[in-house]
């Protein structure tokens, strides 16, 4: 592949892959904050606010991370459920916790948002996976975790 055209597949893919995450994330994160962290509107306000600046930088290397880990998931539906979701809560729920720490979440809070993330985490894997898959393909980029598309693709 021509240097030109690897760098435009690159972009494309860091376009796709931030749109996809700041799409649903954002959906989601504001569902998590206030029914299950209780966290002020203010306060939702500022995490998805920080969570989407945050976004940006870790969008593609989280479409990476999934790609490699889905390698490992065999073609039935349980299997990519499962892959998905652990690809999903190693590398977002770290970041989520600092998130909403961040922005005014402790103590039991803190708790009870991390928590309610991972367990949200872990039934979104397969869902994100596949709008990330769709998104993906709305760019004309191949679906992740079926044909790599690691930087050095």
């Amino acid at each position: 592949m021509p240097q030109r055209q690897k760098m435009t597949t690159c972009r494309t893919a860091f376009f796709a892959d931030t749109t996809a995450l700041i799409l649903f994330f954002t959906t989601t994160g504001i569902i998590n904050e206030r029914l299950i962290a209780g966290m002020t509107w203010e306060q939702v306000f500022h995490a998805r606010l920080l969570g989407a600046i945050l976004m940006v930088p870790v969008a593609r290397p989280y479409g990476i991370w999934r790609d490699w880990v889905m390698k490992r998931a065999g073609q039935n539906r349980a299997s990519k459920l499962l892959w998905d979701s652990i690809a999903l809560v190693s590398f977002q729920v770290p970041i989520y916790a600092a998130i909403i720490a961040f922005s005014g979440a402790s103590g039991s809070g803190l708790v009870r948002g991390t928590l309610g993330a991972a367990l949200m985490m872990l039934f979104l894997g397969r869902p994100y996976g596949a709008f990330l898959n769709w998104v993906r393909k709305l760019f004309g980029l191949p679906p992740g975790g079926e044909k790599p598309m690691s930087l050095n693709s």
